[in-house]
C-alpha cells in the first residue's frame, strides 16, 4: 500500500552515494532535531515557571502605562491649546490693564494735586491768622508801650515843672475836695 512516491521518496533517501539531504555535513537533521526537542523543552521549563505569566502581566502593565501616558499627554495638550489661546489675548489684556493704570495715574495725580492745593490754602489761611494774630499782639503791645512812655513822660514833665509850693497847693486843694466830699 505503500504508493509509488513515497518509494522513491525512500529510495532517494537511502541511496548511497552522496550523503543524503537529511545528513549533509554541517547542517545534519539531528542537529536541527536536537534544537527543537531543546526549544520546546526551554519553553515549557519556562511556562513552569511562570515567565510568561510575568511577561503578560508586564505587557498589561507596559499598555497602562502607555495609555497613561497618552492620557496625560492629551491632558497636557489641551493645557497647551489652553495657554496659548490665553497668551493670544495677553497683548490686549497688557494694553487694557496700561491704559487703566494711565488713567488710575491720571486720577490720582488730580487728587493728589486737589489735595496739594487743598493744604496750601489752608496753610495760607493758617498764616494769614497768625499774622493777624501777632499783628494786633504787636499793636496792643505798641499800644501799651505808648502808653507806659506817655506816663512816663508826663510824669518827668511834671516833676520838672511843679515845684514845691505848687505841690503844697495841690495837696492841700486835694485834701479840701476830700474833706468836703466828706461832710
Amino acid at each position: 500500500m505503500i504508493g509509488a512516491w513515497t518509494m522513491a521518496l525512500l529510495v532517494v533517501l537511502f541511496a548511497e552515494g552522496d550523503p543524503p539531504w537529511w545528513n549533509y555535513p554541517g547542517l545534519e537533521l539531528w542537529k536541527f532535531v536536537n534544537l527543537g526537542i531543546f526549544i520546546v523543552a526551554f519553553l515549557y521549563f519556562l511556562r513552569w515557571l511562570g515567565v510568561f505569566q510575568g511577561l503578560q502581566t508586564r505587557k498589561e502593565m507596559i499598555a497602562r502605562s502607555l495609555a497613561e501616558a497618552r492620557r496625560e499627554r492629551d491632558q497636557a495638550l489641551a493645557q497647551l491649546a489652553e495657554v496659548e489661546r490665553r497668551l493670544e489675548g495677553l497683548d490686549e489684556e497688557i494694553e487694557a490693564i496700561r491704559q487703566k493704570s494711565k488713567v488710575e495715574a491720571e486720577m490720582e495725580s488730580q487728587r493728589i494735586q486737589r489735595a496739594t492745593e487743598d493744604e496750601i490754602a489752608k496753610l495760607k489761611q493758617n498764616a494769614q491768622r497768625e499774622i493777624e494774630a501777632a499783628s494786633r499782639a504787636a499793636a496792643a503791645e505798641l499800644r501799651r508801650f505808648a502808653s507806659d512812655e506817655s506816663i512816663r513822660l508826663a510824669e518827668q514833665i511834671i516833676r520838672k515843672e511843679i515845684r514845691p509850693e505848687d505841690d503844697a497847693r495841690l495837696t492841700k486843694e486835694r485834701a479840701a475836695k476830700l474833706g468836703g466830699t466828706a461832710s
